[in-house]
């Protein structure tokens, strides 16, 4: 959840935002009214209230015993409708289909949210089985290549970080401060990011912050196969990001009167 602006909460939305939320989470599992109750910490009678709420307007679906719950078909027309409407989002697509046909790789866009990535958009590679970044996915930011890109756009005591060990994806992922610390500022000095199998196993990563906010909140990374990173093709992505991100940077100079969405 965004932190606290100021502004007195309304109970029954905060609830509400909750119960989508930890629907969304839990993916192809669905949940019983007692689960979410308790997860929630809800009376049972409340709970069932707002899941007929939300089922009758399309945002949570149930299964035919109504005893299963799961995230409903409006909670998609709203995320699609968010990426329709972000004027970044649009602009970076034909970059991102330009990176991927000249590398013959995934190119991914991602926004920074609090300690995770939210994927925006993907190019997968022809070349080999699609990873698990797809779109809408979320990612702890220490744990890959657009996170650390963005993360490293932050002074170190001001990294949307929890306290104490980092959440590990794979054996190689950060789980520790001082060495994440250490690895940002590598990239800070070069520039871009790198993850080698950090997130998903046999997958490496190269990402690069993009500059048209500050700090910036936006990112995009390509991902190869280990087994196809020799040193040339190593240089030859940074050098090709590298330059798409020039591009894109270009495009997307601050319009005058364009909302600066948060």
């Amino acid at each position: 959840m965004p932190g606290n602006s100021g502004v007195r909460g309304v109970k029954s939305a905060a609830r509400t935002v909750a119960l989508l939320e930890l629907l969304a989470t839990r993916g192809d599992r669905p949940a019983r009214l007692d689960e979410l109750a308790e997860e929630l910490d809800v009376p049972r009678s409340s709970m069932y209230q707002l899941l007929r709420t939300l089922v009758d307007c399309g945002w949570v679906r149930c299964d035919t015993t109504g005893s299963l719950y799961s995230i409903g078909i409006r909670a998609l027309y709203t995320g699609t409708n968010y990426l329709d409407s972000d004027p970044h989002v649009r602009a970076v697509r034909p970059f991102l289909d330009e990176a991927s046909d000249l590398l013959g790789e995934t190119i991914h866009l991602a926004r920074l949210d609090d300690s995770n990535v939210v994927y925006l958009a993907t190019r997968e590679s022809h070349e080999y089985l699609r990873t698990i970044s797809r779109v809408g996915r979320r990612i702890p930011a220490h744990a890959g290549a657009l996170g650390k890109a963005l993360l490293a756009e932050r002074p170190d005591d001001q990294l949307p970080l929890a306290d104490g060990s980092l959440a590990a994806l794979t054996e190689n992922t950060h789980t520790e401060r001082a060495t994440l610390l250490a690895d940002l500022a590598a990239v800070r000095e070069r520039g871009h990011s790198i993850d080698r199998e950090e997130t998903v196993v046999g997958i490496a990563g190269f990402g690069f912050a993009l500059r048209y906010r500050s700090p910036a909140t936006d990112a995009i990374s390509c991902s190869v196969p280990v087994a196809r990173l020799g040193e040339d093709h190593e240089a030859r992505i940074i050098a090709v990001m590298r330059e798409t991100r020039m591009k894109i940077e270009s495009a997307l100079s601050p319009a005058a009167g364009a909302p600066d969405w948060r």
